[in-house]
């Protein structure tokens, strides 16, 4: 194995599409860093589970978990509430400009119970594809991710059902990634937070580049820990977004479309438990 890095960052959300919290160390298995995802926002009209592709408002928010599974939520004006506060609802319909409830992640059985709670909202054909379509706020003339080729269960459901993760629950980036985004557009903030990496990977001197593009197909090792690399991560308008001390900046994403193949970073998943801290070596097999 050859080592490609030290673990720099570890980060968690532990509702979806909110900004998150910094952890030094963490539990990981088959759904990810423990207390990822484990809340989201439902649209009430919709019946549908929201994320910050469709609600950018909720980067506004930063979201912390409790030792009893619960949730501290800080508003963009700086007041936090918990996840059993009465008004929380009424504040986060408010912020979205949808009527919404917070939902905690449901299990999901074998006789298919919950399995409509993860549906996709569908009345007018493919209106959701459109929709979805939008979110990566293309100017004419860029490419989209290729949908021609979107399994059933992602057409049909807007998370991984028992899940609100929508791709995978895993989320690696590089510092060498964001340096070589730096050097290309050295005036904007390529503040990491921008992307929502569980996993901040510091490269060694001389990695130089989308180093992580290559480790797909292939599988990284992190204290005792084997993680396949399953796919790239294709950056919608979420990253130009504001949120806490960053500003709104679209010109981050015509220098990701453009000089990054619209990929910045890569998904993972693995099928065993551990525990991850800041400073354990990353090794590619």
């Amino acid at each position: 194995m050859q080592q490609v890095g030290v673990v720099k960052e570890i980060w968690r959300y532990p509702v979806k599409g909110m900004a998150g919290e910094q952890l030094e160390c963490c539990s990981i298995g088959e759904i990810g860093v423990f207390g990822d995802r484990i809340w989201a926002l439902r649209d009430t009209q919709r019946q549908e589970v929201q994320s910050c592709k469709f609600r950018p408002e909720l980067l506004q928010c930063t979201a912390i978990l409790m030792k009893d599974g619960s949730v501290s939520i800080t508003m963009p004006h700086g007041d936090a509430l918990s996840s059993d506060d009465t008004s929380l609802n009424d504040r986060l319909s408010s912020l979205v400009g949808h009527d919404s409830t917070l939902e905690r992640l449901k299990p999901l059985y074998d006789d298919g119970e919950n399995l409509a709670f993860y549906r996709r909202y569908k009345v007018k054909g493919e209106t959701w594809l459109d929709e979805l379509k939008a979110t990566f706020t293309r100017e004419p003339g860029e490419p989209l991710p290729d949908f021609s080729q979107m399994p059933q269960q992602v057409q049909d459901f807007v998370t991984i059902p028992g899940t609100f993760f929508l791709v995978s629950p895993l989320h690696f980036i590089t510092t060498a990634s964001i340096q070589s985004m730096q050097q290309k557009l050295p005036e904007a903030d390529w503040d990491v937070r921008r992307f929502r990496p569980n996993i901040v990977i510091e490269t060694p001197e001389g990695h130089q580049g989308l180093v992580e593009q290559a480790w797909i197909g292939r599988q990284l090792t992190i204290a005792g820990l084997n993680i396949p690399c399953t796919a790239a991560a294709p950056r919608c308008g979420a990253i130009t977004r504001a949120q806490n001390a960053l500003a709104f900046d679209a010109s981050m994403l015509r220098t990701v479309v453009r000089d990054a193949d619209q990929n910045l970073g890569i998904y993972g998943s693995t099928q065993e438990e551990g525990e991850l801290r800041v400073g354990d070596a990353v090794y590619l097999q």
